[in-house]
């Protein structure tokens, strides 16, 4: 397969902005991705943003930034209190969020699919959109009950004790998750395999994502 690089300039860290709309988003969706990234860059900068983190939820993203982001240079995370499940009816107060990240014009964007079925990650996709037109935009996967999973085109292998390190972080952190039949560690794990058999992962591990537009 054809690997890219991130192209940017050598003086300056790498600067990556991570958005999601409940607390779990970006570990379950990219946390693999972040890790790798993290060591292969020395001083890459970690923007952390949650958009729905309340009570305990906000505590628990807390700690799984800081866990995620250790080996960079982690800064937030900013956690917002919307209404898990209400965010496209919040819609211009998400936007106004956005419009203060604009700041930031990081080197590459993990952000929710637009196609996946929950409503508050379809809509914070598309304000990623709206808001980085000129971007480096990855678009990450979360398994649930809808069963929206589908056929990503860009694939990031990650090594096994990565991938080892993103599950174990993931229940370390999220613990009032524990209670939800999906929330495994086999669960996870599972993904991983199945797009690291997808893009012969050596490791026969990997992330997967869409990417809506890219220039080579």
């Amino acid at each position: 397969m054809l690997q890219l690089s991130l192209d940017r300039a050598a003086s300056k860290p790498l600067t990556v902005l991570c958005l999601g709309a409940h607390s779990d988003d970006i570990e379950i969706g990219c946390g693999g991705t972040v890790l790798r990234l993290a060591e292969q860059y020395a001083g890459a900068v970690f923007h952390w943003v949650v958009f729905s983190a309340a009570g305990i939820r906000e505590t628990e993203a807390r700690r799984a930034a800081m866990l995620f982001a250790a080996g960079g240079d982690l800064r937030g995370p900013l956690l917002k209190s919307f209404r898990d499940g209400f965010l496209p009816f919040a819609g211009a107060e998400v936007k106004e969020v956005f419009e203060e990240l604009k700041a930031i014009s990081p080197d590459l964007i993990f952000t929710p699919s637009r196609n996946d079925a929950h409503q508050d990650h379809r809509t914070i996709a598309e304000l990623t959109w709206n808001t980085f037109r000129d971007h480096w935009i990855l678009e990450y996967e979360i398994p649930k009950y809808d069963g929206d999973l589908g056929q990503p085109g860009v694939y990031v292998p990650l090594e096994k004790r990565l991938s080892q390190k993103k599950v174990e972080y993931i229940m370390e952190a999220f613990q009032s998750q524990h209670g939800k039949r999906w929330f495994e560690e086999s669960t996870f794990l599972s993904l991983l395999r199945l797009r690291g058999i997808e893009c012969n992962s050596p490791s026969g591990y990997a992330e997967a994502f869409y990417c809506r537009k890219l220039v080579l």
